[in-house]
């Protein structure tokens, strides 16, 4: 028994003598922890998008996020997550710091999520308050397959309902071809606009649409 155990002494201290194999030692521990948090936490992998700062580049983020048997409490920390913004320094915040999901409900594959007011101001790192939304509008239904629409409110008031709409029949392969033209002129918002801001209003959508291009591509 003592010879068993001191070939086996000599065979753990010829092993701990390597920097290699004590390296490998300890990936393997933290490997097995991961797995084991993984499992028994109910982690599920979500996607954000982001953009940089410099160039406004759409940046995607992969984060494990915990499972819950309930759909309407996934959704919501996802959206909690989101308003924690990227974890790169280069890349911009969807909302201002601070900002905070006052609600969310899932009813009838629509998600309802009002915010704080600061959700209505661009982030003081720079971006746009539209384009922000819609990113999250879009994270939400490309995360949860189960949601058809998306409606946000800030301190109880709808915003960006009808944009997001316009936007989705934008995205559609038909809506591209002329249905998408035909909504937006059937459209009051759109019709009350001057002339220079319908040619803005189309032009910012045309880029989001070319952003969702680039998004779809990054997280497929």
């Amino acid at each position: 028994m003592m010879v068993v155990m001191k070939n086996w002494l000599n065979v753990l201290l010829h092993f701990w003598a390597s920097r290699y194999r004590r390296r490998l030692f300890f990936l393997g521990v933290l490997s097995a922890v991961a797995l084991i948090e993984f499992f028994t936490l109910g982690l599920v992998r979500r996607t954000f998008v982001f953009y940089t700062i410099d160039s406004g580049l759409v940046t995607v983020e992969d984060r494990m996020v915990k499972r819950s048997p309930s759909r309407e409490v996934n959704i919501t920390r996802y959206v909690e997550e989101a308003l924690l913004g990227p974890v790169s320094p280069d890349s911009l915040p969807l909302f201002p710091r601070g900002t905070r999901l006052r609600s969310l409900l899932y009813r009838d594959a629509v998600v309802y999520a009002d915010f704080t007011e600061t959700a209505a101001l661009p982030p003081l790192e720079g971006g746009d308050v539209f384009r922000n939304m819609q990113t999250l509008y879009e994270g939400i239904r490309r995360n949860f397959s189960f949601v058809r629409d998306v409606r946000f409110f800030i301190t109880g008031k709808a915003a960006f309902g009808e944009e997001f709409r316009f936007m989705e029949d934008l995205t559609d392969p038909q809506g591209v071809s002329g249905a998408a033209w035909e909504l937006t002129k059937k459209s009051k918002f759109f019709s009350d606009l001057p002339l220079t801001k319908r040619f803005k209003f189309v032009t910012v959508l045309t880029r989001l649409f070319l952003n969702q291009c680039i998004i779809e591509r990054s997280c497929a």
